[in-house]
């Protein structure tokens, strides 16, 4: 019988087709961070106190900005 770590590992789907990153999820894509802070950031989704990146909206940011 498979356990509930057993069964989350075969379902992880990789970062390029996920909705949204989780914080750590986006650093590791990415290096960002400290502007995801900013409550006029376009990318960014909260769930209660949770911080996520809307992953289509982020990969839409970084192709029209010079530099982060």
């Amino acid at each position: 019988m498979k356990n509930e770590s057993d069964i989350s590992r075969s379902y992880q789907v990789p970062i390029w087709h996920k909705a949204t990153l989780s914080m750590e999820e986006a650093m590791a894509y990415t290096g960002i961070g400290e502007m995801t802070n900013r409550e006029d950031c376009p990318f960014i989704l909260w769930n209660g106190s949770k911080r996520l990146i809307k992953r289509q909206a982020f990969d839409e940011y970084i192709l029209k900005v010079y530099s982060i």
